[in-house]
């Protein structure tokens, strides 16, 4: 069986926003993989560690930098990676034409990926893709097993959680809670570079981003410079939550 996890490039949650020319501009930024994403990729290499026949594929669209993600997920133990280069930034739904026709020509029978991907803060990519294959499609996983040519689990709602069973073919959206995704080994990066990773161009796929994105600022806010004095503890912590409330309106 085959597995197929989207990878995401993403900016790194501790790094500053850039924008230059109306565009956000990643060109000094640290750049990560997508958290969501990782634990899609984890819980494709537990299948696979439990004994199951499994090969697990990483795909990621964009540009040459996505090469990076790849190869950390391929240190974490993925067994070979696509990486469809273009330049445009494409859309959710633009995206999930190329995770279907990937998934298709691999035969894969599983697909991973984030509930929520933290560029667009978006939960469509699952969605979009599970539509275009007809596969069922299960949100925000929490627990997940494996049982060959089922999985069973839990995953949340808006009222609570819910038990499920879904028989493969399936995508999958996941989410922190799921597993804790393992570190790249200085054997297995070492091993990483041996493995394939495929580059194609996205022409061949025929997709073409639905959503352009005109312009892009940051929104801040001027700071207080405020320092509250630390004697009483009670009475500062009292005018920190007025502050909070009334000037700076984080809190109700």
């Amino acid at each position: 069986m085959r597995i197929l996890t989207i990878v995401r490039q993403v900016l790194d949650a501790e790094e500053s926003v850039r924008i230059r020319d109306g565009k956000v501009d990643l060109t000094s930024s640290k750049l990560v993989v997508d958290t969501m994403d990782e634990y899609g990729v984890e819980q494709a290499l537990r299948i696979r560690d439990s004994g199951a026949a499994v090969e697990v594929i990483a795909l990621a669209v964009g540009p040459e930098r996505n090469q990076d993600a790849l190869r950390t997920v391929l240190a974490m133990g993925a067994d070979r990676a696509i990486h469809v280069n273009t330049e445009l930034a494409l859309d959710p739904i633009a995206l999930s034409t190329v995770v279907a026709q990937v998934a298709q020509r691999e035969k894969a029978e599983l697909i991973f990926c984030g509930g929520q991907q933290a560029d667009w803060d978006s939960h469509a990519l699952g969605a979009a893709t599970a539509e275009r294959l007809n596969w069922p499609q299960v949100t925000w996983t929490n627990a997940l097993e494996f049982h060959g040519h089922s999985l069973s689990g839990k995953h949340d709602t808006d009222a609570g959680v819910e038990m499920f069973s879904v028989a493969l073919p399936a995508v999958i959206t996941t989410q922190q809670g799921l597993n804790e995704p393992r570190y790249p080994t200085v054997p297995n990066i070492m091993r990483a570079k041996k493995k394939e990773l495929r580059v194609e161009p996205l022409e061949q796929f025929g997709a073409m981003p639905k959503l352009r994105i005109t312009g892009a600022e940051v929104q801040a806010k001027a700071r207080l410079h405020k320092i509250l004095d630390g004697k009483d503890a009670v009475a500062a912590a009292g005018e920190l939550v007025r502050l909070l409330r009334n000037e700076a309106r984080v809190i109700g």
